[in-house]
């Protein structure tokens, strides 16, 4: 019977996800987490441990973009996700009695074409997770989705993933120098308490294969790679937030974030982070970020009015930049929808970036 409740909980889930998206989904993200792990300030983190799961958290993620270019100088945009979240506090029975269900996107951004899919699964039965293969090495996968690393670290690793029209096969490689981003891996998201922990690969070095309606295209470029865990990542008043990253052309790589607050009174984080492992943690009286202009997308579910340039100010720095989406069409209509893209930088720094808007 336990089994059959968790079956038909689980089926229900993804039965109303039609229902939920007229509503607001981001409400699952702003419901205490009762129960649950409390995020704090001072853990110690610990590799290669902590790129696994940590299921006494409600919510958790292992999330890649990529900025790539093909041997003619075109730009591709490709990012992968997969998201881990407990469906009560209860200890993991695994098997037919896991608590654990998974959610998974793909997304590929092509000079001239744009797909994304989304993938649902259970835990406990083999369809999805993340975990050492029997060799040791580092596995996340969804059905045939698949990152799987040599050693118990992400890197070096193969992911090949892909929607109807895109799919990729992509070699990623990187240090094992890990970004903490805000204090330490405390990663402060509002002033009521909410919080995750949170870490980053910002110098993932990738070349592969991106297949365009069965046309492949080499292609190579940097990728970013976030890990997030946590029991509630938004207050009560926080309607969703902006988040870019982007590789400057001195070598760095900027991450700034906004949670927008109904107030107005938006709360900011970030990072400038240096390949050769120097990080600057960046607070409110860092950052100034601007939305300059809009973009009102057609969608099958109705139009979307989004800001996809932006100007990102960081006096203290010396820096000033102009961030602008490489293209408009970016826009995932999946069960959390969101518009994540490639973004192109100019000013006092050029480069290139990804930018995730949620919550509009």
């Amino acid at each position: 019977m336990p089994n059959l409740f968790f079956l038909l909980r689980t089926l229900l889930l993804l039965t109303v996800i039609p229902f939920v998206k007229a509503q607001d989904p981001y409400q699952l993200l702003r419901q205490p987490g009762e129960g649950f792990a409390s995020v704090v300030p001072g853990r110690v983190f610990e590799f290669p441990r902590d790129h696994y799961p940590h299921e006494k958290y409600k919510i958790e993620w292992w999330y890649l973009t990529a900025n790539l270019t093909d041997e003619d100088g075109n730009d591709f945009g490709v990012h992968w996700t997969l998201f881990r979240q407990a469906m009560n506090a209860k200890t993991n029975q695994g098997g037919w009695q896991s608590n654990q269900i998974w959610m998974a996107h793909a997304a590929v951004s092509a000079p001239n074409s744009f797909s994304f899919s989304q993938k649902f699964a259970r835990g406990g039965v083999g369809q999805a997770g993340v975990e050492r293969s029997d060799a040791g090495g580092f596995e996340a996968w969804m059905d045939e989705w698949l990152w799987r690393a040599q050693s118990s670290a992400p890197f070096p690793a193969l992911l090949t993933a892909g929607t109807e029209n895109h799919r990729f096969e992509l070699t990623l490689s990187a240090n094992d120098k890990w970004v903490l981003q805000g204090e330490g891996g405390y990663s402060q998201k509002s002033n009521s308490g909410q919080a995750s922990y949170y870490y980053s690969q910002p110098f993932v070095e990738i070349s592969g294969t991106i297949w365009v309606d069965d046309l492949p295209f080499e292609v190579k470029g940097n990728g970013w790679l976030d890990r997030e865990w946590s029991s509630q990542p938004l207050s009560g008043d926080q309607a969703g937030w902006d988040w870019v990253s982007l590789h400057l052309s001195d070598g760095s790589a900027l991450m700034v974030y906004q949670l927008r607050h109904n107030s107005g009174e938006h709360y900011i984080s970030g990072s400038l982070a240096r390949k050769a492992g120097q990080t600057t943690f960046l607070g409110p009286d860092d950052i100034l970020l601007t939305p300059v202009s809009e973009t009102t997308l057609e969608l099958p579910g109705g139009s979307r009015t989004l800001p996809l340039e932006w100007h990102l100010s960081l006096p203290r720095l010396n820096i000033e930049l102009n961030v602008a989406a490489l293209r408009a069409s970016s826009w995932l209509g999946t069960a959390f929808p969101y518009w994540e893209g490639p973004v192109t930088v100019e000013g006092s720094h050029h480069g290139m970036g990804y930018l995730e808007l949620t919550g509009y």
